[in-house]
């Protein structure tokens, strides 16, 4: 198969920031994605509608003429209104909230520190048809780094699945063997995004030739046995499982430094990355389900009209994307060579 017409895909989690980073990595995702979900955790993080009606402005101002739709969501914290945030998802400015725990990943200090506390928020949610997006990880000191999802799922996901019953949950790049099992366990309550650092690589890539920081994300890449899990899963075509990026752009410096940022600017080359390891798995029929129908069916959005077509074609990734005086960011296969390209 040399080329593949599909229905435009959907983002289904990125990160834009702001400002100047902003402006500059919202037109990768504009360019190839119809609509994103865009992450609240700015500084400071988007908590109430009006907050997220400004920052959509700014998004489509980055973004103007392209088509490109974001999809708003709320931070959800410890003193979120629930008037607040069922009053502007009603009016359409937020698709969904977001749920970090406490210290997760990045500006993620303002989370949630108790499910209890939210409670009364998730059940007003779950009676309007709102969708909870939760970064899954317990971030204890007790408990390994590499653990923290599957604790999450037991000690918290599934105890509020069971405490609002009705809620549909969007279990976000979903990293270990754990996470597919409790999608498959549960496919009418939720769903999963899929990022492509997850799918092409294990934890050895940290530390390939020496300490790379451009491959540090949150959740961190996991074993090889994890990764083969969520390979089958994303080409598998079940409904649970969908495109989510993930793309989490940092200035250089940021990222090459003693402490160094969390995340993947994956935007620039996300659909090729993607395309590789469906065409890896003799799955390339099953890509449009992936990448374009199973997230807006499980947000209970409309699918795309718009179609694209994307060929096998060698294209080399931009090595940087610059900011103003502020430097510039790696993106995922930064001046390398990938086999799929979007026909313009």
């Amino acid at each position: 198969m040399t080329t593949l017409a599909i229905r435009k895909p959907d983002d289904w989690h990125v990160h834009f920031r702001d400002g100047e980073v902003l402006r500059a990595v919202a037109p990768y995702t504009a360019a190839h994605f119809k609509r994103a979900i865009v992450m609240p955790n700015l500084l400071p993080p988007v908590t109430t509608a009006k907050m997220a009606a400004d920052y959509r402005k700014r998004i489509l101002a980055a973004t103007a003429g392209s088509g490109f739709v974001p999809l708003m969501t709320c931070y959800l914290s410890d003193e979120t209104e629930a008037k607040d945030l069922i009053g502007g998802f009603r009016d359409g400015v937020f698709t969904a909230v977001k749920l970090y725990p406490a210290h997760a990943t990045t500006n993620s200090a303002a989370g949630v520190s108790d499910i209890e506390k939210i409670t009364p928020v998730l059940e007003a949610m779950a009676s309007a048809g709102m969708r909870l997006c939760v970064h899954g990880e317990l971030p204890l000191p007790e408990i390994d780094v590499f653990d923290r999802e599957e604790a999450f799922i037991d000690r918290i996901l599934l105890r509020l699945m069971e405490r609002v019953p009705t809620l549909k949950i969007v279990l976000e790049h979903v990293t270990t063997k754990h996470g597919v099992a409790a999608v498959r366990a549960h496919p009418t309550r939720l769903g999963a995004t899929l990022t492509p650092q997850h799918l092409l690589f294990n934890r050895n890539a940290l530390f390939a030739g020496g300490l790379r920081p451009h491959m540090y994300c949150l959740p961190v890449l996991k074993r090889e046995v994890h990764r083969l899990a969520l390979r089958e899963a994303a080409t598998s075509g079940e409904p649970g499982f969908f495109l989510g990026t993930d793309s989490a752009p940092h200035l250089r410096h940021l990222k090459e430094a003693a402490c160094g940022c969390a995340g993947v600017f994956g935007a620039p080359a996300a659909l090729a990355a993607y395309l590789k390891v469906f065409e890896e798995e003799g799955a390339l029929d099953k890509f449009e389900t992936f990448a374009s129908i199973n997230g807006p069916t499980f947000y209970g959005l409309p699918l795309n009209e718009e179609r694209i077509v994307l060929e096998k074609r060698p294209a080399i990734v931009c090595e940087g994307v610059g900011v103003a005086t502020e430097g510039d960011m790696y993106p995922l296969f930064g001046g390398e060579q990938v086999g799929w390209s979007v026909r313009a």
